[in-house]
């Protein structure tokens, strides 16, 4: 028998939360067919441990144990490809979410009045008793934001509790990018591209305290954020981390300029020498900003940034080689000085790209 609800949640690191989260799921829903299906991303405190002993104790439960992915978002897609359930609903395991809320949610998508509805924290009624001001700041400008993206008049579009018909989801699994933390964001931008009416319905929540464990939001939600953003309008046609790598590119630029007028000007060191430190300074910053942005899900720790640093640098060097060969090339046949540079720099830019993806990256975590 097919279960009427699949409850998704995305678990890392939340052992002492588990448990709990799900007795208040089962006080809630006594009378739903109900499975909760837990996506870990190899949690190192002993949470797979915590829901397999629940699943020796419950029939509902199933685990998604995930040994090389990492993220809500695509956690969520997992979750969701793995159930057959009338509705999806998605939680957090911190216990910040309410678990009561649940029955009312699935009583509206019952009703037929709406196909998806979400909890939020900024509606008339609703009460935030765990968000730092910090992430309050976030969230409000990230949902600014993300109106102009949905087309939907949300009230809070980066919500991580709700719930959906998953004939729904059924429709645009294959649009979802799994890209950062916000699947709701993705959800329904995606149904925005391919001209799926959303019935949307929100209703006021209590967000409470984090309970246990460590929060995955850090100082770099934005970063996620632009992401998703990136990926849903250049996604098809141009790879985000592409993207993201250029644009780390052009910060080097600005350090490069820095550096080499401050040797320059200020110390008055040799142009050459100075020209040779500020292009090793601007390696340095690039491979750090793309460690930390564009490839953070494959972020390098550890002794490993050292060779990781080596592998960058001398990819770099041989690209900065064929950028000066290409546009070389280019100006002696008769093309014009800016546009041989310019294609100069982007040869020389996807080469970087494409050698340090598979040379400085790949499979280091």
């Amino acid at each position: 028998m097919h279960k009427q609800l699949s409850i998704i949640v995305p678990t890392y690191n939340e052992s002492g939360n588990v448990k709990s989260l799900y007795n208040q799921i089962k006080d809630a829903l006594k009378d739903i067919n109900f499975e909760v299906v837990f996506v870990d991303d190899n949690s190192k405190d002993g949470t797979k441990n915590e829901i397999l002993e629940l699943t020796g104790k419950y029939s509902n439960i199933r685990l998604i144990n995930r040994l090389h992915k990492r993220g809500l978002a695509s956690a969520c897609i997992d979750g969701f490809a793995s159930s057959s359930a009338k509705y999806f609903a998605v939680i957090d395991a911190d216990l910040q979410h309410d678990p009561k809320l649940l029955k009312k949610m699935y009583q509206c998508l019952e009703s037929q009045d709406s196909n998806i509805v979400l909890a939020s924290r900024f509606l008339k009624g609703s009460k935030i008793e765990g968000m730092s001001n910090q992430r309050e700041g976030i969230s409000k400008v990230g949902n600014k934001i993300s109106s102009l993206i949905t087309g939907a008049n949300l009230t809070d579009p980066l919500s991580g509790y709700f719930m959906v018909d998953s004939k729904i989801i059924e429709q645009i699994i294959p649009r979802l990018s799994g890209k950062g933390f916000k699947i709701l964001l993705d959800i329904f931008s995606s149904c925005k591209l391919k001209g799926i009416k959303l019935n949307y319905l929100e209703l006021p929540t209590i967000f409470r305290e984090r309970n246990a464990g460590q929060s995955k939001l850090d100082s770099a939600v934005m970063i996620e954020f632009l992401v998703l953003i990136l990926d849903k309008f250049f996604g098809r046609l141009i790879p985000v981390r592409f993207i993201l790598f250029m644009l780390v590119g052009g910060t080097g630029v600005f350090v490069h300029m820095f550096v080499l007028s401050f040797m320059l000007k200020i110390i008055h060191i040799d142009f050459s020498f100075s020209q040779s430190i500020a292009t090793f300074v601007a390696m340095c910053s690039n491979f750090y900003m793309n460690n930390l942005i564009t490839y953070r899900d494959q972020r390098i720790h550890g002794i490993r940034i050292l060779y990781g640093l080596i592998s960058f640098c001398a990819a770099c060097l041989f690209g900065a080689i064929i950028n000066v060969i290409v546009a070389s090339y280019l100006f002696e046949k008769g093309v014009n000085w800016f546009f041989a540079g310019v294609v100069g720099c982007f040869v020389g830019a996807v080469w970087n790209y494409s050698t340090t993806s598979f040379l400085t990256w790949r499979n280091k975590n």
